[in-house]
């Protein structure tokens, strides 16, 4: 008997994933079918599951907390949103009790780190792995009847061991609180845990195994990083753009450290002068300056100055990448087994991955980073781990072989027809050495085909294609999509030419766009529009295998240009979601610079020639004018102690006072 299970995941990145036997269905985030930016509530997608299944076998909800503790109700039978809608539907059975659940609604709301581990250790296709979860929030967490301890404690990195079929043990956690003491150490013993002036009651979580916790008053390595994001004036959610910024820094003596050696454990903690750990962004404290940390005397470092936040940019990664650095060592040492997956938010760093492969090269560490580390991916995790929960013989390893999850959309001719009417557009045949030469002419010409790939990289089916060789790639296809200047772009590369180009550190080839790594010696020349300003690329390899109509349009390409490697970007505007459908996609071009629209599958060219683009706002207008926004009012604070949201103003660049917010970069 078929076995369908459902999984959702709620909070930012909000998405649904559907298992059929064990099998993907579809993974697909809710922001690409309501078209709002890091939507939470999966109510479109669970919508989704009825164009496969009408029953469902389990319904699984994940998060950071239990629904319990949130009180989401809104049907006349006290049911959450979530479910309630699985149940109007007819997907789930109803309950005879109010309030209540039937068996085979599955709350996984206190295991979020837990799910991040099972979503990389089932991709990855090890038989035996150690897990690292560093994110920025992950459950949170509560110590016994202890009134002030209750649900102020929260997980920022996490330690697991994996096996077959549903081992996750946890062996080392550290966890960020308002309340402990600048330097506490906690450690699981039989009668609680001690933290050096008493015994504290026993952890309350699923996690029955014992392990080493740590709890300190920082805010983690992830929201340190998302505090510095902010003090660069982007929010914190947006913290890879500060990763797209830091090659453009150098290594400041001015600022002090953002993480110290507490002396008693090998995780460091970030400061608790600079950091507050509240959730959600790890905010600082003087948001006008870093104050007084160690032997800095009565120096305030400001950051309103442009070079200090490039500057606090590249000490940001650096000292990040540096913790999770030591993290991964911890975990194989602590669990003797050297099969690691990285997963959690900061798993989407790509600089960071590359610099593990650099420094762990001579170890004989097997590094796998799941791609799709945000928190949509816990619902893949949560079905996965369930899955092999209910069904302990199936020891069967599906490593992932490609991200393109999304749900399967087949057009007729008829209703392509339609779309193109409803913008305006023409449709005509094109092959792939038309649409290629239409690049070579300095075209940007999106592509779209299949299904859409899960996780924020697009992979060749929801793409903006470019010529890598013009100098001003960049900065053309950026102002195009309204995003700041500094921020880099990738490339997909055949994968039997990667090699002559880059230097994969050891790895065969990189299909999910993962690592920023080095050109070959000569090669930064050749592809200016993709290459950052540190000599890096964000590469993706391509085979037939893996997707058979974009190999053959870079192949195409090459056979044009003799270069084996496209530039590629996600198909969106600034601050817009992936495209999902194709109304989605020609609706993009309408709205934008961009003419061209290729269908590989159809033989079809979509052309938008008339567009209607909205006026761009003040803060687009900086972005390409190289700009960096910072509010006007950073610091104020009302009664209560939290920020008030400033509002956006325009400013001179030449300012530097606290009336200021832009601040000219180049």
């Amino acid at each position: 008997m078929t076995q369908w299970i459902a999984a959702i995941t709620r909070g930012h990145n909000g998405g649904c994933c559907l298992l059929k036997d064990g099998e993907v269905v579809f993974n697909l985030e809710e922001e690409r079918l309501t078209r709002v930016k890091y939507d939470g509530a999966p109510l479109a997608t669970i919508c989704k599951i009825r164009e496969y299944t009408d029953k469902l076998d389990y319904f699984l909800i994940a998060h950071t907390t239990r629904m319990s503790q949130h009180g989401f109700k809104m049907d006349y039978c006290g049911n959450d949103q979530y479910y309630g809608l699985a149940r109007k539907f007819g997907l789930l059975k109803d309950t005879a009790e109010f309030g209540t659940w039937p068996d085979n609604v599955i709350d996984m709301g206190q295991i979020h780190h837990r799910l991040h581990a099972a979503t990389a250790f089932y991709n990855s296709g090890f038989d035996t792995a150690t897990a690292v979860i560093v994110d920025g929030a992950g459950s949170w967490c509560k110590f016994g009847s202890i009134e002030k301890f209750t649900e102020d404690y929260w997980e920022t990195e996490t330690i697991f061991d994996c096996s077959y079929p549903d081992i996750i043990d946890t062996k080392y956690k550290h966890i960020g609180t308002k309340f402990a003491s600048p330097v506490c150490f906690y450690h699981r013993f039989d009668s609680g845990f001690w933290d050096g002036y008493g015994i504290l009651e026993r952890y309350e979580t699923p996690e029955n195994d014992h392990h080493e916790l740590y709890a300190t008053p920082s805010a983690g390595i992830v929201k340190t990083y998302e505090a510095i994001t902010e003090y660069c004036g982007f929010p914190a959610i947006e913290a890879g753009k500060v990763m797209g910024l830091a090659p453009y820094g150098k290594n400041p003596e001015y600022l002090p450290p953002f993480f110290r050696d507490d002396g008693i454990s090998e995780m460091q903690s970030a400061c608790r002068n600079s950091f507050s750990p509240f959730y959600p962004n790890g905010t600082i404290y003087n948001r006008h300056m870093i104050p007084e940390v160690m032997d800095l005397g009565e120096k305030d470092v400001y950051l309103f100055e442009l070079e200090n936040r490039k500057d606090a940019a590249w000490k940001i990664q650096n000292e990040t990448q540096a913790q999770v650095l030591n993290l991964i060592r911890k975990a194989v040492r602590m669990t003797g087994n050297k099969n690691v997956v990285l997963s959690g938010g900061y798993g989407l760093n790509v600089i960071a991955n590359y610099y593990y492969l650099n420094e762990l090269k001579d170890e004989g560490i097997n590094l796998f980073v799941e791609p799709i580390s945000n928190d949509s991916g816990t619902a893949l995790g949560a079905a996965l781990l369930w899955h092999h929960r209910v069904n302990k013989n199936d020891t069967k390893k599906r490593p992932l072989k490609n991200l393109y999850l999304g749900p399967e959309y087949h057009y007729t001719t008829e209703e392509i027809d339609v779309i193109g009417e409803k913008y305006g557009a023409t449709i005509e045949d094109a092959t792939h050495a038309d649409v290629v030469k239409l690049i070579t002419d300095k075209n940007i010409v999106a592509l779209f085909q299949g299904r859409s790939e899960a996780g924020p990289r697009a992979l060749g089916n929801r793409s903006f294609l470019y010529d890598p060789r013009d100098p001003d790639g960049r900065d053309h296809v950026n102002s195009v999509k309204h995003r700041e200047f500094f921020r880099p772009f990738a490339g997909s590369i055949l994968k039997e030419h990667v090699h002559e180009w880059f230097d994969l550190r050891g790895m065969d080839e990189t299909p999910f766009m993962m690592y920023a790594v080095n050109c070959q010696p000569g090669i930064q020349e050749k592809i200016p529009a993709i290459i950052h300003v540190d000599g890096t690329c964000r590469i993706q390899t391509v085979t037939s295998e893996q997707n058979k109509n974009y190999y053959e349009i870079i192949q195409e390409f090459f056979k044009q240009t003799g270069c084996p490697i496209v530039f590629n970007t996600s198909f969106n505007l600034g601050g817009e979601p992936l495209v999902e459908t194709l109304d989605d996609a020609v609706r993009t071009l309408y709205h934008s610079a961009v003419k061209y629209l290729y269908l590989p599958e159809y033989g079809k060219l979509i052309t938008v020639e008339k567009h209607i683009v909205r006026e761009k706002t003040a803060k687009e207008r900086a972005r390409e004018e190289g700009y960096i926004l910072q509010p006007a009012t950073m610091g104020v604070e009302s009664s209560d102690g939290v920020r008030e949201e400033a509002e956006l103003q325009w400013g001179n660049s030449n300012q530097q006072d606290g009336d200021s917010f832009l601040n000219k970069v180049r």
